[in-house]
This record gives C-alpha cells, sequence and structure tokens, in this order.
C-alpha cells in the first residue's frame, strides 16, 4: 500500500506558484522540470514523472520537482481549488504506485473531482 508523504504548503512570491514540501526525496539530484504533459514522459514510472501527470490531470500548468520539493503553477484563481488536491494527490503518491499496485482514482479518498492519471 505504501506510505502517507506529509506535505506542507508556501506560497510562492507570484500568485500563481505554490511550493509543497514533501518529507521525502522523490528525485535524485537532478531537477525535473514539466512544461507540459508530454513533458511527464508515459512510459516512464518514475516519482516525478508519475506525480506531474496527475498534477497536470488537475489542471496545473507547469511542476518542477528536486529532491523533496514540488513546484506548481496554476492560474491564481484557481489555488483556492487545486492546492487540497494538489496536497492529496502528492501525499499518496506511494499509496497505489506502478503497473502491479492497484492505484485507481477511486481508492484515492473523497475528492469530489477525481480526474488523476496514472
Amino acid at each position: 500500500m505504501g506510505q502517507t508523504i506529509t506535505v506542507l504548503v508556501r506560497e510562492g512570491a507570484s500568485p500563481s506558484v505554490r511550493f509543497f514540501d514533501t518529507n521525502r526525496s522523490l528525485t535524485g539530484m537532478a531537477i525535473e522540470r514539466y512544461a507540459s504533459p508530454d513533458d511527464a514522459r508515459l512510459d516512464d514510472s518514475r516519482p516525478a514523472d508519475v506525480l506531474a501527470r496527475r498534477l497536470f490531470a488537475l489542471g496545473v500548468t507547469a511542476v518542477s520537482v528536486y529532491s523533496s520539493v514540488v513546484t506548481v503553477e496554476a492560474p491564481a484563481e484557481r489555488w483556492p481549488e487545486l492546492e487540497p488536491k494538489a496536497v492529496h494527490v502528492i501525499e499518496y503518491l506511494f499509496h497505489y504506485y506502478g503497473d502491479d499496485a492497484g492505484w485507481s482514482p477511486e481508492a484515492l479518498g473523497t475528492l469530489a473531482d477525481r480526474t488523476y492519471v496514472r
């Protein structure tokens, strides 16, 4: 099933940016940048790629992951709706992960909009 990730949210200098600090590293020493969903390769099951695909499915516009910090951009007016969903997606990243792990949107809790992808 996996362990839940602890997430703390910080606002960026721009109202369109949020930083999600986690209690575990999600990448190696490289910064993973995703300017569009196409950058998060579907054939890759690395945590940063999986997370970026799930965040883009929520409607964010850009994602960067470096170690334990996930930087996400979205229209500023959407953050009241997006922030709790993004936290949820990050918290449960490792609960249902990989081809054989049984990940499904239904298993990820009770959010009204379950537009997540694997």
